[in-house]
């Protein structure tokens, strides 16, 4: 059995869409309230957390929805193609009011967007198990988080380039190319990739599998409930996947503002830093997912943990920036892949099938949740203690992950059959 590469690609182009945009975000907008709208890192923290809010529920509900919707287009696609129409209008109003100078104009642009966002977010992350057979999951999730890195870095590229290191920026050009982005891949998307009889074919190999294998999965029974020590694990995981983002988000949300200002990096130099951190990311994805297939997710997420613990607690020691600040966020990225390209794949190998739309809900819902405490936790602690405990806070976080990570005894990888009936993933695209 092998993973048909093209065709994941493809499915990919909906998380490189909205990866593209969350970069755009996280970077640009805590630079418009703090340099525009003069708004308090405290308060800044609290806005960042809006779509975090937001996603809390929209997730899990429009991850559900997506279950139930059946129509020619398939379940996740109206959704994708909905939410990206909506939030491109949107967010090209987020620069015209920072222009401008309207505060108002900008919270009902920036909630628009967010709500766009948050529809299709859950559809687009669940079409890739919807289609992709269950022992080819994390090496599938590692295209598509390597995909989602692209996206991320022609922002960061975007924002390197255009944003001047002195005066006032215009950001209209990036947010107008970001969105032109958005619309290109969704709708290549739209063209080449045919829902419908892809997941008819992923449910058959799925059913054809466990055949050849002799094997009964525990939630395959649609009714069926969740074997209490599944249910465990599934929380342990999920709560994991909140420790672990309460560090890492807290230090993406605030490293434009602390690069600048703790750091003295001019414009839009902040960027090289995590550009730096993305490529390495890209590089990684694959052969992580590689290595997760011969040794198991649980122990390739605990050697990322490990490693991203490390960089944040050396980081907390650089009190002005240098060269080799890159090599830590090289370092950084590689754990950030190892991390995610198997968390996901964990989640939803507990799920049903017919629900994955809503665990990946659950998935989201705990990393959103972490997200929305975790900018105004850090913001806090940078206005009232000082930006210097922004990544000491990261690497506490990160070490908790570690811990809750060790007692998860589910939803790691099977090994893949070499001989089997089912030889090969592929179909005509």
């Amino acid at each position: 059995m092998k993973l048909n590469t093209k065709r994941t690609i493809l499915v990919g182009l909906a998380f490189l869409s909205i990866s593209a945009f969350w970069q755009l975000y996280d970077s640009i907008i805590p630079l418009i309230l703090k340099n525009t709208f003069h708004i308090s890192d405290t308060i800044s923290g609290g806005i960042m957390a809006i779509d975090n809010v937001l996603a809390l529920f929209m997730l899990p509900f429009f991850g559900s929805l997506s279950d139930k919707v059946h129509t020619k287009l398939g379940r996740r696609t109206p959704f994708i193609l909905c939410g990206t129409a909506a939030a491109v209008i949107a967010m090209l109003f987020l620069p015209f009011a920072d222009n401008i100078g309207s505060l108002a104009l900008f919270v009902v642009a920036l909630c628009v967007t967010l709500i766009a966002m948050g529809s299709y977010r859950s559809p687009a992350v669940s079409l890739m198990p919807d289609v992709t057979p269950k022992p080819l999951r994390s090496k599938a999730n590692a295209i598509i988080n390597l995909m989602g890195a692209v996206g991320g870095v022609i922002s960061l590229i975007l924002i390197s380039t255009l944003v001047p290191k002195t005066g006032k920026p215009n950001y209209l050009p990036i947010f107008l190319i970001v969105a032109l982005v958005m619309v290109a891949a969704v709708l290549l998307l739209l063209w080449k990739i045919k829902e419908n009889p892809l997941r008819e074919e992923r449910e058959k190999i799925d059913r054809d599998l466990d055949i050849a294998e002799g094997t009964v999965e525990e939630t395959q029974t649609a009714n069926a409930p969740m074997p209490p020590e599944v249910k465990r694990s599934l929380i342990l995981i999920l709560i994991s996947v909140s420790f672990w983002f309460m560090g890492y988000n807290a230090v993406t949300t605030a490293f434009s503002k602390y690069a600048q200002i703790y750091w003295g990096i001019q414009g839009g130099g902040f960027a090289n830093c995590l550009l730096v951190a993305t490529i390495a990311a890209i590089c990684s994805y694959i052969p992580v997912g590689a290595i997760a297939s011969r040794i198991g997710r649980k122990k390739t997420i605990l050697g990322g943990i490990v490693l991203l613990d490390s960089m944040f607690a050396l980081g907390a020691t650089v009190k002005e920036y240098h060269v080799w600040i890159n090599g830590l966020f090289a370092l950084v990225g590689v754990a950030w892949a190892a991390i995610n390209v198997n968390s996901y794949p964990m989640v939803v190998e507990m799920s049903k099938g017919s629900d994955i739309g809503k665990f990946t809900g659950f998935y989201y819902t705990f990393s959103m949740a972490a997200q929305i405490v975790t900018p105004i936790l850090s913001g806090f602690l940078l206005q009232h203690v000082g930006y210097h405990t922004l990544f000491p806070y990261a690497a506490l976080f990160v070490t908790a992950a570690f811990f809750t990570m060790l007692f998860v005894k589910h939803g790691d990888s099977k090994p893949i059959p070499k001989k089997s009936k089912l030889e090969a993933f592929d179909v005509d695209d």
